[in-house]
């Protein structure tokens, strides 16, 4: 493989508490040294970085990339090749695929996928229940033997606690860890935008915060009485928030994650009857998205995901409530959190550790840095680029995002999986013309 050194950038890794303008230098598909040059370093490729960051490359903890099951609407192709232009290195797949991961020849056959498409660092999270219908526990030791990092529940309700309980103490008992997304079967009651003022404004069936806040509750409850390490994934409420905060103070193993859109939107937000923001979790109120900004700052939530969900046309076709939910995001992971930095929510190292240091640690992987010895998994963006969304720019087959049209700020212009350039941003891009992304 191919010597690289990325040269003369301003290097954040969180991991190594490292912010210092110089280089990177890669062989073999690791990195070699970061700062130092080695003895006798002759590279075949350099990158000049100057005026650009170089990080670790990101890690995604929470992504449907469509396939198996769902090709019309997307392609592990199309949204591998976004998640490269997106400095994403790794994503962890939700197991609600068709079929569902709930047997080791599927997390086999996703596995399959991901190579044949290029991008090996793809983890199947493992269906919690057959079927994910939460009466019958999937086997998950074997799941995991087959490659799956995780077990979970998706968006699916778990509607039994036993079965919770069941598979909670399994879990514990080989160390594996549960993704849950809190959502109570019936307070959500197919809602499809959050119980307040615009969902009473236009009559939409609603979803309390309570909804959540309840699972959450009965989770912890149950993490407290197996001793599983739970993940919780997508939170979007205060509430959520002061919960997982209590429970780390007293000591319970978890951690939590949002989606990037849920730090930026609200309900006051949404166009009426746009289903470019229909998603589950619903978008909040003001007060919410401020609390969970304040809990990514404090370290109660411990990661930014992108909750990607890329959806066909008809999909998002008809009244807001029979739209399927969900936005896809891949590609404005980086600008949004830029956004978060320059509206002082949280500091750049931090932002950069949501999306790299924090989600390798959840999920024990040995990356989320650029540590001598690791995979080179690099992302090298220009913080001061701009580029409009539109179909000249856009990558992922699905293109239900609300940001359509807007300009954003900051762009990948390499990413670097296992030493292999797996983007490369053509020169002369960026700087399209639009309005700025609102606060």
């Amino acid at each position: 493989m191919s010597r690289i050194q990325i040269s003369q950038g301003r290097i954040i890794d969180p991991a190594n508490k490292i912010d210092h303008v110089g280089s990177v230098y890669i062989a073999d598909g690791k990195i070699v040294s970061v700062l130092s040059e080695p003895d006798g370093f002759r590279p075949d490729r350099t990158i000049d970085a100057s005026d650009r960051i170089i990080c670790p490359g990101f890690i995604d903890l929470s992504t449907r990339l469509r396939e198996p099951g769902q090709s019309r609407k997307a392609t592990f192709a199309s949204e591998t090749r976004a998640a490269a232009s997106a400095g994403i290195t790794a994503m962890c797949l939700q197991p609600d695929t068709v079929p569902v991961i709930d047997t080791p020849a599927v997390a086999e056959l996703v596995k399959d996928i991901a190579e044949k498409a290029g991008y090996a660092q793809i983890y199947p999270i493992a269906a919690l229940s057959q079927k994910l219908e939460g009466t019958e526990l999937s086997n998950m030791l074997s799941l995991m033997q087959a490659g799956c990092i995780a077990v979970g529940n998706a968006n699916q309700p778990v509607r039994n606690l036993l079965i919770l309980r069941r598979a909670m103490e399994y879990a514990a008992s080989h160390d594996l860890l549960l993704m849950f997304r809190p959502n109570d079967y019936w307070l959500g009651n197919n809602g499809c935008a959050h119980e307040g003022v615009f969902a009473t404004r236009y009559g939409l069936p609603s979803i309390p915060e309570a909804a959540e806040t309840i699972a959450v509750a009965q989770c912890l409850e149950l993490a407290e009485l197996t001793g599983c390490r739970v993940h919780f994934g997508q939170l979007s409420g205060k509430r959520s928030v002061i919960r997982i905060h209590q429970a780390k103070k007293y000591g319970l193993d978890v951690s939590a994650d949002v989606a990037m859109h849920q730090l930026h939107l609200t309900e006051n937000d949404i166009a009426p009857f746009d289903s470019a923001y229909h998603v589950l979790p619903p978008l909040r109120t003001e007060e919410d998205k401020e609390y969970l900004r304040q809990g990514l700052a404090g370290g109660t939530i411990n990661s930014i995901c992108s909750d990607h969900q890329p959806h066909d046309i008809d999909a998002k076709l008809g009244a807001f409530p029979e739209t399927e939910p969900g936005m896809s995001t891949l590609e404005t992971l980086l600008p949004l959190m830029l956004s978060l930095v320059a509206h002082r929510a949280i500091t750049l190292t931090q932002g950069i550790a949501a999306l790299t240091e924090k989600p390798a640690q959840i999920l024990r992987l040995r990356s989320g840095a650029l540590t001598p010895g690791f995979s080179a998994d690099v992302c090298v963006f220009d913080p001061e680029l701009t580029w409009q969304v539109n179909q000249d720019n856009w990558q992922s087959q699905g293109v239900n995002t609300p940001f359509w049209g807007q300009t954003l700020k900051g762009r990948v212009t390499h990413t670097l999986q296992g030493g292999r350039i797996i983007h490369e941003l053509e020169q002369g891009a960026g700087h399209m013309p639009g309005h700025g992304l609102r606060a």
